[in-house]
């Protein structure tokens, strides 16, 4: 009885997922809560917001108590993606230029197209936009994400679906989507032709990248391995051009299910410099009976701690979690909701991750609110939500 009662919750689940999926296919909603946030060196920080078909970016000198008079970005109307796991995203490079990505939707359903503009005058102006890679069909090229290593270059990686439209045209099988990227070494005056990094990618959930001590950039993405089962895939990008990449699976929940979370993953680098190990890895996984949070380390080679370990309360709807990695310290912070009210959860490590303290609600608000962040800057920490009724909040941890 217990085992058909199991059942029976999961099919559900499955059910509640897959209308979520669908939900979330539908043409982008406009929303100035899914935002992105960027600290520069002199610790302003950059905000970057959609506005009905536009783009806009603005500064706050005084941790977000207030902000500059938004700066636009697009001159021209675009369906700009800004909600969910879908958003414009912000980078700062290391000699001050801001750097811009976004995905502006086509008129065939799922389409896109990932736009690039910086700033190389402090934010007084913005370049005309560009799309990042040379490919054109009207297919899904979506979920960018942003990273500007410490040498300067820019990588950008996204869900694209070109190879499966190959492979059906073909009459040949292909799972899910394939994760592609785009390398800037001249501060975002051009990119390098983007690359496939790995095929069979989840093609609804974002890509999480963080950076080793040297700079290389390494990713994450939810992985539809075989079986069906969606764990975690990780890479690093490769340097040299057309070079293969080496992946390796990153979480074995296997979890088996026919639809897409709309949950992504977050990854930080563990341990600086000469004392780094590997990775600290937050992510939403399971089974019929162990839905939920999970945190995990990884060394650059195989597991440093296993079991991974479950956090967050489920029932109330927990995900979308944050890492950050300070030397031995380490945050963690999740969204949940009860009863109309969303909450933002913390959790910290003194020791790398091996410990955790008591989890505890740092905040919370009534109504529609964004997913947390994390940001430092210099040595110190903080927590960034963007909620409907109180606005952006900036927290120090």
């Amino acid at each position: 009885m217990k085992k058909l009662l199991a059942f029976f919750l999961a099919c559900l689940l499955c059910l509640s997922l897959t209308a979520q999926a669908q939900d979330e296919r539908l043409p982008h909603q406009k929303s100035m809560l899914a935002i992105s946030v960027a600290f520069d060196v002199a610790g302003n920080l950059w905000r970057v917001t959609v506005k009905g078909d536009f783009l806009q970016v603005d500064v706050s000198r005084d941790l977000g108590k207030s902000f500059s008079k938004p700066i636009v970005v697009n001159t021209i109307a675009q369906n700009i993606a800004a909600d969910g796991e879908a958003r414009p995203k912000i980078a700062i490079g290391p000699e001050g230029n801001i750097y811009l990505t976004w995905t502006a939707a086509l008129a065939k359903p799922l389409a896109g197209y990932v736009w690039f503009s910086r700033s190389i005058n402090g934010g007084k102006t913005f370049e005309k936009p560009v799309i990042v890679h040379h490919d054109r069909a009207v297919i899904t090229h979506r979920f960018d994400s942003l990273n500007v290593a410490s040498n300067g270059n820019i990588t950008v990686a996204w869900v694209d679906t070109r190879d499966l439209l190959a492979a059906t045209a073909a009459g040949k099988p292909y799972d899910g989507a394939a994760i592609y990227y785009a390398v800037s070494t001249d501060k975002g005056a051009s990119f390098v032709p983007e690359q496939k990094l790995a095929d069979g990618s989840c093609d609804c959930c974002s890509i999480a990248l963080t950076n080793k001590p040297d700079g290389t950039v390494v990713a994450m993405w939810r992985h539809e391995f075989e079986g069906g089962e969606r764990d975690h895939m990780i890479a690093e990008i490769p340097v040299k051009l057309n070079q293969v990449a080496i992946l390796k699976r990153a979480t074995y929940r296997h979890w088996k299910m026919d639809g897409c979370p709309h949950q992504s993953s977050a990854i930080a680098a563990g341990g600086e410099g000469d004392a780094w190990w590997g990775y600290h890895m937050a992510y939403y996984e399971g089974n019929e009976t162990n839905l939920g949070l999970y945190y995990s380390r990884m060394d650059g080679v195989a597991w440093a701690s296993s079991p991974a370990k479950r956090f967050g309360n489920n029932k109330n709807q927990a995900g979308h979690p944050a890492v950050l990695s300070l030397g031995e310290k380490v945050w963690l912070v999740w969204r949940e909701q009860v009863e109309g009210n969303n909450q933002i959860w913390l959790m910290a490590s003194e020791d790398g991750g091996k410990n955790w303290e008591v989890p505890h609600m740092v905040m919370e608000v009534t109504g529609a609110a964004d997913y947390p962040m994390l940001l430092q800057r210099d040595k110190q920490v903080f927590l960034i939500w963007n909620s409907e009724k109180e606005q952006l909040k900036v927290m120090s941890l």
